[in-house]
């Protein structure tokens, strides 16, 4: 069994994995930082450098915004990270497959939504529900206890008026200094990928859905 640091409240086995994190770390930004110091004449740095935390933001009418985003949770996991996910949209209807995943791990979970808007049967309740959301994901954000938290969906909470860009960007940028985030959903407003460190819009070249074929478990959740 792992001892707890008083001081950090992490334990050793995660001490351990930060070690090795920053030796990966070292090497990638080695990997990343070889030439010289003015780059090399093609937009690209010539060193790196490194950051307590970064925002990551997947937007586009694609496929893969969330599916990235979960992928990144098992990264994290894996390098002893503390997650967090909150969903905006989904509601607790949707089993989706990364949840079970989450629960296996012991990755913390919040399904916050009621359903996409044309479902819902009252969208004062439904707007409450994402203002609610957010005020979990923003605690969350000011908390420090987390190494990564993933904010599924937030983009519509904005586009669809129930929360303020202004509020969002602030509690995004206002987080505790190593809490990395990921935003997903449609249309990402500009001012949230302007705080992006990474930004990739998926863009649909076709999709199942249109010639009328069903989401399907395992694929699309």
């Amino acid at each position: 069994m792992s001892d707890i640091d008083d001081d950090t409240g992490r334990t050793d086995a995660h001490e351990g994995a930060g070690i090795a994190d920053e030796a990966d770390d070292e090497a990638a930004t080695a990997d990343a930082g070889a030439g010289d110091d003015e780059g090399d004449g093609a937009g690209r740095p010539g060193r790196a450098s490194r950051v307590a935390s970064l925002v990551l933001v997947n937007t586009g009418d694609g496929k893969g915004k969330s599916s990235a985003a979960f992928g990144v949770m098992g990264r994290a996991w894996a390098r002893g990270w503390k997650v967090g996910v909150v969903q905006f949209v989904k509601g607790g209807k949707w089993k989706v497959g990364e949840r079970r995943l989450a629960d296996h791990l012991g990755i913390e979970w919040h399904t916050l939504g009621d359903g996409f808007t044309w479902e819902s049967t009252d969208l004062d309740e439904t707007a409450a529900k994402g203002r609610h959301a957010w005020e979990v994901a923003r605690a969350k954000l000011s908390s420090g206890d987390y190494d990564l938290l993933i904010l599924d969906e937030l983009t519509y909470a904005v586009s669809f008026g129930w929360v303020d860009v202004a509020e969002v960007v602030a509690g995004i940028t206002g987080r505790a200094s190593r809490t990395n985030v990921v935003v997903t959903g449609r249309d990402a407003a500009p001012e949230l990928l302007d705080i992006a460190d990474t930004a990739t819009e998926m863009r649909k070249i076709k999709h199942a859905y249109d010639r009328g074929i069903v989401a399907r478990k395992g694929i699309e959740y």
